[in-house]
């Protein structure tokens, strides 16, 4: 469905800084459409990030979020090449997951 997340995550110090440009409609379910019919919710509710097996993140959005949504976190632990892993789900039930390496 959606086009792959963009994630860039490097190494500053001890700290990994991770961000991540996810491509998404987001739709409320408030916005009508050219016809006056309201255009079915549709936004990612669940973002959960890994690293070597670990969650370091989970969140659980709702319709405020903006289209396209951009997230950024840190977490301290990471060498530069091991691999995070990010994963949303939305209402629709669609699941993307993308992976990229801590330089």
């Amino acid at each position: 469905m959606a086009d792959p997340m963009r994630i860039r995550a490097t190494m500053n110090g001890d700290v990994a800084e991770v961000k991540i440009l996810m491509s998404h409609p987001m739709e409320t379910g408030q916005r009508k459409d050219a016809s006056g019919k309201l255009v079915p919710a549709m936004f990612i509710e669940k973002v959960t990030a890994t690293w070597n097996g670990k969650t370091v993140l989970s969140a659980d959005w709702g319709p405020a979020v903006s289209k396209n949504p951009f997230l950024a976190f840190r977490f301290k632990g990471p060498k530069a090449g091991d691999k995070i892993s990010v994963t949303w789900t939305d209402t629709a039930g669609d699941t993307r997951t993308d992976e990229a390496t801590i330089s």
